[in-house]
């Protein structure tokens, strides 16, 4: 009896101490984990919001430190939380996702600043602080010394202060034979810190198309446009550049100037594929009554197999969503919707900001590669209601036009057209890297 009776104390007093000790384990594992800024943050802002909030960028505020970054701490969380900042409004949950350059926060990194605001937004460490950014200089070419640059002929004076400004210019580069660009580059020469975006277009026939097609965009964070080995895009001889800047006062009158820089294949060179810019899906007959949200679609035929490796959806301020679809020529009973054609939803942007003009590349290994006789469709939606903030006047009719107030619906696809023979290897490149684990959103339409 006495033996049993230890046998049982010993394995009670056990019993007990293991309890006490799963019960601190558990208020230890109830403490929040420090969230600071210097180790949890600060990286965050590093890659995705220090480009623009730096001292002579775009944005109202630096916060490239704690002293910048801690006055702003609840601005910073609800911007994020609801995926206003950084701008990048890719659908996350519909089609491909995986693009160059991304600087959308995962829902863990907004989960950190969100906690980090909540524990009262400290500082922490600063030896925890990650090395400062370091930026390059705004006078710097990305593509290299050009081989040709075409500047403004004189400053446009912004005022200090007011509403955005729109300013379009027509520059005549002069070139006299066709030529192929390996390299392309749109940068302000003065005004850095008002430029939210400059666009050039490329207009080979003024009469037939004013606007021409989509060459390259400055913004800030958006370099230069450096094609892939052996391709190129075509200037015809006599085109001419259109460029249409955004501009923001800042306080103080600023003169701007922009330039874009060329570089060139030798002469007589064509690359084995030529890269373009394609006005897709245009609905110029629009219709939007004042106090509704209207969906227009509109339509384009890929004559050959195609790489498409860039997206932008075009509306102005009432756009409110854009949706690109592959149509494919095939029958397949694992299509999209009934009927006789398989279809694959793209990308999608849903929430437009208009004053935000975005270009989504692709990554290359999820790049739409698409079949001869492909459709893309683009179906897109206007808020001419009171519920679009951007709407200046949801009481009026709106239709189609040039201008800011009215609007327009089609999207720029960048593309270069495949011959067959090198479509299908790169169809069974793909399906071997599917096949060897590759990349788990490569998409569905490889599945033969």
């Amino acid at each position: 009896m006495r033996i049993g009776f230890s046998i049982l104390l010993v394995v009670s007093v056990a019993g007990m101490a293991q309890a006490v000790a799963l019960a601190a384990d558990s208020d230890k594992a109830a403490q929040p984990v420090a969230v600071t800024f210097s180790k949890n943050v600060a990286p965050i802002l590093q890659r995705s919001c220090q480009t623009c909030h730096r001292p002579g960028s775009i944005a109202p505020m630096s916060l490239l430190t704690y002293q910048d970054a801690r006055p702003w701490a609840r601005d910073i969380k609800e911007k994020v939380a609801r995926r206003l900042m950084p701008p990048w409004h890719i659908d996350r949950n519909i089609g491909i996702t995986k693009f160059k350059d991304d600087p959308s926060l995962s829902d863990a990194e907004i989960a950190t600043i969100s906690n980090w605001v909540d524990q009262g937004a400290l500082e922490g460490n600063p030896a925890d602080m990650p090395p400062p950014r370091q930026f390059s200089d705004p006078d710097k070419w990305h593509i290299g010394k050009p081989d040709f640059v075409i500047s403004m002929p004189k400053p446009y004076v912004l005022k200090a202060r007011g509403g955005d400004e729109y300013y379009d210019i027509d520059l005549d580069p002069g070139f006299k034979e066709d030529i192929y660009l390996s390299s392309v580059e749109t940068k302000p020469d003065s005004g850095f810190k008002v430029v939210h975006h400059a666009t050039t277009n490329l207009v080979e026939d003024p009469e037939a198309d004013p606007v021409g097609l989509f060459l390259n965009e400055y913004a800030v964070g958006k370099n230069a446009d450096l094609f892939p080995e052996n391709s190129g895009r075509l200037i015809r001889a006599g085109s001419k550049i259109h460029l249409n800047l955004h501009l923001h006062p800042s306080g103080e009158q600023t003169p701007v100037s922009v330039s874009v820089g060329f570089k060139f294949y030798p002469k007589g060179f064509v690359p084995k594929y030529v890269t373009f810019t394609q006005h897709m899906g245009d609905v110029t007959e629009l219709d939007l009554p004042a106090g509704q949200i209207t969906r227009s679609d509109g339509y384009f035929r890929l004559q050959k197999p195609a790489l498409i490796s860039a997206f932008q959806p075009h509306f102005h301020t009432r756009g409110k969503a854009q949706c690109m679809e592959a149509i494919y020529p095939d029958v397949r009973p694992d299509s999209a919707r009934p009927g006789p054609a398989r279809t694959e939803t793209l990308s999608c942007v849903s929430d437009y900001q208009f004053g935000w003009s975005i270009t989504y590349p692709y990554a290359e290994d999820v790049a739409p590669l698409l079949p001869a006789g492909t459709i893309i469709h683009i179906t897109t939606w206007h808020d001419n209601s009171v519920n679009n903030r951007y709407n200046p006047n949801p009481k009026n009719w709106v239709g189609y036009g040039q201008r800011t107030i009215d609007e327009m619906s089609f999207a720029w696809v960048s593309l270069y057209y495949l011959d067959e023979a090198e479509f299908q290897q790169r169809v069974q490149a793909r399906k071997k890297m599917m096949k060897t684990g590759g990349q788990d959103q490569l998409d569905s339409r490889l599945k033969q």
